[in-house]
């Protein structure tokens, strides 16, 4: 039986911290040379989830992060180099 306090949880979706790393990561992919393309195949995520990353549509798991990081060869601080927007 769930408590009233598990039933008022909530998703959290930061959108305005999702827009940011979606515009640095299209920042970096574009600077590394990367297209969606070849960041999807060579990440071995699609081409899709690529696309909606980038226009902060979904908020990627760590997991991804880290593909991407690694695909693009970069660091994390480098994937997270942006300032963050207060939240609203």
């Amino acid at each position: 039986m769930k408590t009233q306090q598990e039933n008022d949880r909530k998703l959290i979706f930061d959108n305005e911290g999702i827009k940011a790393f979606a515009i640095q990561l299209k920042k970096i992919r574009e600077r590394e040379g990367f297209t969606q393309s070849q960041l999807a195949f060579e990440s071995g995520l699609s081409l899709s989830q690529i696309a909606r990353i980038e226009t902060a549509r979904i908020n990627p798991t760590l997991s991804t992060v880290f593909t991407l990081a690694r695909t693009l060869n970069v660091t994390l601080p480098d994937l997270f180099n942006f300032e963050l927007p207060p939240k609203v």
